[in-house]
């Protein structure tokens, strides 16, 4: 073979090895950049704060008992006014009441066996008056000294008051945004530990609001709504996912 043939194969062996180098970075770079254009940072963001409950929804129930259908209407009638009365009272305005109506439970007779024998021995009939009001306090106060009324001879079941917050739609909203604030600041920080940086929103999911009384650590799937307390905890929690850069 000629030195001038040799010199050919040599050159052309050179650039082929040149271009494979070549092609190489360029494929590693591609790959590179496609790969990290996969690459996202999942986090989960949380925001929480403290309300005071705006609603109150208090009950007391009366009854009556008696073998006699009319006699214990007549007792029930005569204490549903002095349970309103002594609402009234204490302040609170005759259209935060609302009377229920008269539940009747006939009563009968059992034998040894303890199985109803279907003889009617009396009645016991019951009526309600619920409070719903926004005056939360006070509310609260006379839930506690209504047993007052047993004093009178007035035979009463006292229920626990329930306390709402009427706001949760609009601070849902607010705490969802400060929710997905705290989780882009997450993102942030673990990216730049890496030097890198974080880009769009992948995917977000928002999950439910726990309500729960104050300093609880109460959770659930479905969400909690805490209705024994004024003062609850209301805790909004996103998980979202962005893209790296």
């Amino acid at each position: 073979m000629s030195e001038q043939k040799q010199s050919i194969i040599s050159y052309s062996g050179l650039m082929l090895g040149i271009a494979l180098v070549i092609s190489s970075v360029i494929f590693g770079w591609f790959y590179s950049n496609a790969k990290r254009g996969d690459e996202a940072i999942t986090v989960t963001g949380s925001a929480k704060r403290r309300i005071a409950s705006d609603l109150v929804v208090w009950s007391v129930e009366t009854s009556a008992q008696s073998s006699q259908l009319g006699d214990a209407y007549r007792q029930l009638a005569d204490a549903i006014p002095k349970i309103k009365q002594y609402l009234l009272t204490q302040g609170i305005p005759e259209d935060q009441l609302t009377i229920g109506a008269i539940s009747t439970t006939k009563l009968t007779k059992r034998d040894q066996d303890g199985n109803e024998t279907g003889e009617i021995t009396g009645y016991s009939l019951s009526q309600s008056i619920e409070i719903r009001s926004f005056d939360v306090a006070k509310i609260a106060q006379i839930s506690r000294e209504a047993t007052e009324l047993i004093n009178q001879g007035i035979l009463i079941e006292s229920t626990p008051p329930k306390y709402y917050y009427t706001k949760i739609g609009d601070l849902k909203v607010e705490m969802l945004g400060e929710a997905a604030r705290d989780a882009k600041e997450r993102a942030e920080r673990i990216a730049s530990s890496t030097g890198n940086s974080i880009g769009s929103v992948r995917s977000a999911k928002m999950g439910v609001l726990q309500i729960t009384a104050a300093d609880s650590t109460d959770v659930s799937d479905y969400g909690v709504y805490d209705t024994t307390t004024i003062e609850k905890d209301v805790t909004a929690v996103v998980n979202i996912s962005f893209a790296v850069r």
